[in-house]
């Protein structure tokens, strides 16, 4: 009978071996040399954030809104590392402060926080039954600034209980009344977007206030075609104050 050859057992390799020893070795160094500068960067005194250093927390850009309300989200990071400031949620929470539209945070080395926010723009005044505020071109209600002054017309038919998409969407009619005006936009002091499909707006034309329903498009076009026939309407209805401009005939004054 021929015989079974018999299996030769493999040589290990002495060299592989010790290969993956250094190599597991060099990774618990890594690991252990990372873990040493986690606590050394989170616990050593000179990377805390000091409560008593005016410029710990630096912020640029802010105008109108308020620094107390923005060092306030700061308040649980003093008196420890800078590095254990989340930066991600600090940030999501300054989006909420009042006139903050974006913001960015950066650790400066060693002990510091640097604060960037853009603000928000506003466009218009809004009269509600809480007081005088304003409007940026996104619908955001801002707080009127103390000692602030703007000139912009007052944009009505916004409400306190209107959902953020309404009010949208009549600030979009206003921004496309001020476009379509372009620099005679300035003679605006109220536009009423109560109703986008039927814009009224309230102008001061020559030494006369005169209140204009422009309805829901061309309003350009029938605004400069109204001052082009102002003096002839003025003579015409000399005590006439409201105008209807929606009509492509004629301009009539109504009570």
């Amino acid at each position: 009978m021929a015989r079974e050859p018999k299996s030769i057992p493999k040589r290990r390799s002495w060299r592989g071996v010790v290969g993956l020893a250094v190599l597991g070795l060099a990774s618990a160094s890594a690991a252990l040399a990372t873990l040493k500068v986690c606590r050394f960067v989170t616990s050593d005194p000179q990377f805390a954030l000091s409560p008593d250093r005016p410029d710990a927390v630096t912020i640029e850009g802010l105008r109108y809104g308020s620094r107390t309300k923005v060092l306030r989200l700061f308040s649980a990071d003093f008196g420890r590392s800078i590095f254990m400031t989340p930066l991600d949620e600090r940030r999501r929470r300054l989006l909420t402060v009042d006139w903050v539209e974006d913001a960015s945070i950066s650790r400066i080395w060693p002990d510091r926080l640097d604060v960037h926010i853009r603000e928000r723009t506003p466009i218009a005044f809004v009269l509600l039954r809480s007081g005088v505020q304003l409007i940026d071109s996104q619908g955001v209600m801002l707080e009127l600034p103390a000692q602030a002054q703007f000139t912009f017309p007052v944009l009505s038919g916004i409400r306190e209980q209107d959902t953020p998409n309404r009010r949208l969407e009549r600030v979009s009619a206003f921004l496309r009344v001020e476009q379509e005006l372009g620099d005679q936009a300035k003679d605006l002091s109220e536009v009423n977007a109560a109703d986008p499909a039927d814009i009224h707006v309230v102008a001061q034309v020559g030494d006369r206030t005169v209140e204009l329903l422009l309805g829901d498009a061309d309003f350009g076009r029938r605004y400069q075609n109204f001052l082009t026939h102002y003096p002839e309407i003025r003579k015409q209805s000399p005590e006439g104050k409201r105008f209807d401009l929606r009509l492509e005939d004629r301009i009539t004054a109504t009570e």
